[in-house]
Order: structure tokens, then sequence, then C-alpha cells
């Protein structure tokens, strides 16, 4: 179900970087995972109607292509979703007019509220990454979707063989330039609260941007990252140049042992509210403005002595601020050794 993701060419790094890493996987999550169980209803419904002929022996209610595309509105944005349709030539006897089919999927769909409509893609994620289904396909088709217990177990082992190929594809020739990497907590309580979705977005040297590979484990774990970084080497992967992510993963550990050739770039976005955490809320103001002076600047010189400056008028009140970009300074300026055009891109886990 995970296809290839293209980028956009607008960004807005200030609205949430962490949550648009993911936004285009969720939403094509959303239109796959609505598009497979609708595919499944429509089966069952054939299914059951299937003992029902005309007097040449042919069924009565059959496949018949599929609809044009509509959308749907998800917190994720909108899908575009083609609903199989079903050609039922059965006669009401009551009533003398066709029979037709209702999806009872897609209503219940349009009318989940936002917070559910986030919920089910990240759920989907998750079922990628662990092969359970069971949390989305509870959230998602209810009680009242008309689906068999025979239907809802043949949609999940669907989607986990799906997803187990997905785990399994060869990666050998991607040759990712970039990747992005962050560790999402899903809104939802799950066995074990602690665990998030390990997630790494590549971008090729064409600029094909796609999920490179994510699974259930620990952010802050190195081990974790390690056991993810393994896979995808031991499939072929090769060493990106460069990886960015939030100073605070595990990754950064990982990746120095599995691929110690990647260069490395710190999050602006998680720096930034790092030290804004470290600062009383009367000078954030002026902090964002010397933080966006650093990250803003023409060239990496310029950076540096704006990030001198951002020393000198903060360092002898709050060292403890200032610290988190001096320590840091290397992997925070290193998108500047990359093409202009990438900074956007590179400077926060926003591809």
């Amino acid at each position: 179900m995970l296809t290839v993701v293209h980028g956009s060419e607008s960004s807005n790094e200030d609205a949430g970087a962490v949550r648009s890493l993911l936004d285009e996987i969720v939403r094509d999550g959303a239109r796959q995972m609505l598009a497979a169980a609708l595919r499944a209803e429509v089966a069952a419904y054939i299914d059951a109607h299937a003992g029902e002929v005309d007097e040449n022996g042919h069924r009565l209610v059959v496949r018949n292509g599929y609809h044009h595309e509509r959308e749907v509105l998800t917190a994720a944005g909108a899908v575009s979703v083609s609903a199989p349709r079903v050609n039922d030539k059965r006669i009401d006897a009551d009533s003398g007019e066709r029979q037709r089919f209702a999806s009872a999927i897609l209503p219940a769909w349009v009318r989940k509220s936002p917070q559910m409509s986030e919920v089910l893609p990240l759920l989907y994620l998750h079922g990628l990454s662990s092969g359970d289904f069971g949390p989305a396909l509870e959230q998602f088709l209810g009680s009242g979707a008309g689906l068999s217990a025979t239907t809802i177990t043949r949609l999940t082992a669907q989607w986990q063989d799906e997803a187990a190929a997905f785990g399994r594809r060869d990666l050998s020739g991607t040759d990712y330039v970039y990747l992005w990497v962050d560790g999402i907590h899903l809104k939802v309580r799950l066995e074990q609260t602690k665990l998030c979705l390990l997630v790494m977005i590549g971008v090729r040297a064409d600029g094909r941007k796609e999920l490179v590979a994510i699974t259930d484990g620990y952010r802050e774990s190195s081990e974790s990252w390690a056991d993810l970084l393994r896979d995808c080497k031991r499939r072929g992967m090769t060493a990106p140049v460069l990886a960015v992510g939030d100073g605070a993963l595990g990754f950064w550990k990982a990746v120095r042992e599995v691929f110690p050739a990647s260069r490395e770039q710190r999050c602006w976005f998680h720096k930034q509210s790092n030290i804004l955490a470290a600062l009383p809320k009367s000078a954030h103001p002026s902090a964002l403005a010397a933080l966006k002076d650093i990250y803003n600047a023409e060239d990496i010189d310029k950076a540096q002595v704006a990030a001198k400056a951002f020393e000198v008028d903060f360092g002898a009140k709050y060292p403890k601020a200032v610290a988190k970009i001096v320590d840091d300074l290397d992997t925070l300026l290193e998108f500047y050794k990359y093409p202009a055009e990438h900074w956007i891109h590179l400077r926060t886990t926003n591809p």
C-alpha cells in the first residue's frame, strides 16, 4: 500500500515540521486504507449474492469497474477515492425497482470527527510498522460498517501481506541523497505507550521522495534505530549523503555505526523549541528573531556571525540556552554546504 510520495514546492516550517514530515504519507495512508476497505465491502456484498443468477446462469450481482473519483475530507487533507461500482440486476419484489448497493463505509468515514480522521491514518502506519492492524480496524470499521468477520479477516491479511512486502523490498539502487528521520508518538493508547513510530523518509537523486522504512521502537534508543538501519543496509540501502533529525534521537549513535560516512544536520524546528524552553517568555521574541538570523543567513559565514551575536546577546543571562546553539553549531549549519535551493528542506524535518 505504500507508494512513492512526491514532494511539494511549498513549505511552512513554522507550522509544525514534526507533523509535516508525515503529512503526505498519512494522507496517502488514509486514501489507501479507505480504498481497501471499500473493495472488501463490495467483495463481501458480491459473495453474499453469488448464488443469484438469471435464466442463463449469469450472476445478477457483479463488479462493474469504479465510480468517478470523489474527494473525502480528512484532517490529513482531502483524499481522492474511487469506490468500486456494483452492477446489481436484481428487482425488488415489492417496489419493482432495481436493487442498489449502498456503501456503509464511505458515509461513516465522511461523518468521522477531525480527531478520528487524524488518528486513523496513524493507526494505519502503526499497522505497517508492526503488522498489527487491530487498532485501526477497530476505530475505522467499528460495529456499523456491515462487514462480516470473514471479510475483516481477509482485509487484515491483505494489509499484513502488503506491509510485509514493503518491509522486505529491495533497497539496492535507491541511492538516497537526503534522509529525514523522526520518532512519532501516536495520539492513541497502544499496549506499550512509550513506543513510537520510527520513520525514515528519503529523497533520491532525481528528486523522488518516499518512505524508506517505518517500525515501532523507542525514540531515544540507539539500538531501536540501529536495528532499523541494519535491516535497510542488509536490503541494499547505501549511506545517505546527509541525515536530518532532532538531536535527541537515538538515531545519531546508530547512523555513525551503520553508515559512518553520512553527514548530520540537526533539525532547527526542534532546536528552536529547546532553546525557547530555556528562556523566559519575555525573551522569546528577540530570541526567535536572532535564531532566524542564523538559519536564514545568506551563507555559512554570515550564519556563524549571527550565531556569535546570539551568544553575545544572550550568553551572560541565559548560558544554558546559548549552549544549545554553541554545542551543536556545526551540525546546525551543515545544510549550508548543500545547494541553496535545498536549504529550506534540509534545516528541519520538513522535507
